[in-house]
């Protein structure tokens, strides 16, 4: 763990909480940890590879969130190469944690249901059902459900940045 902690720049009792279920890491410390072990945040969605180009809903690789109140499921195959596309549910008051940023050059969401506030380079954005925003990930940016209720939501980006 101490030298995972060295190579991704964060503590060793961060890793530990993260191991143990008792914190939800936010993206950019999920973002450190897989540059850390010289892999892609991929890496934490469960599940098995599609091996072509179909992906049957029963078979999408969810990513796992120790806290349970983030759920994001990978819907293009590995042989995607120039675009990668998450459905998330987002619960209410949850959120991706501090800005992070990462090396696609386009990221679209769309809300589904509920609602989403985007935050993007300083400039909080709230995204109703149907609404979808363009915007470049390689700026600093959040996103937070502050509704009552679960946001569900579809992230495309291009190329794959996970």
């Amino acid at each position: 763990m101490r030298e995972l902690a060295a190579r991704a720049g964060i503590s060793v009792s961060l890793i530990s909480q993260v191991e143990r279920g008792r914190t939800n890491p936010s993206m950019t410390t999920l973002r450190r940890l897989a540059e850390g072990l010289n892999e892609s945040v991929a890496i934490f969605f469960e599940g098995e590879e599609s091996a072509g180009t179909l992906v049957r809903a029963n078979n999408r690789r969810r990513m796992v969130h120790p806290s349970g109140v983030l759920e994001d499921y990978l819907l293009t195959p590995a042989a995607a190469k120039t675009m990668q596309i998450h459905y998330s549910v987002i619960g209410p008051g949850q959120g991706s944690g501090e800005p992070y940023t990462h090396p696609a050059e386009e990221e679209c969401v769309i809300v589904i249901d509920g609602s989403l506030e985007v935050t993007v380079d300083g400039e909080p954005l709230v995204l109703d059902a149907g609404d979808a925003l363009l915007l470049d990930p390689r700026l600093p940016h959040s996103y937070h459900n502050p509704g009552e209720t679960p946001t569900t939501s579809i992230w495309a980006m291009s190329p794959p940045g996970y």
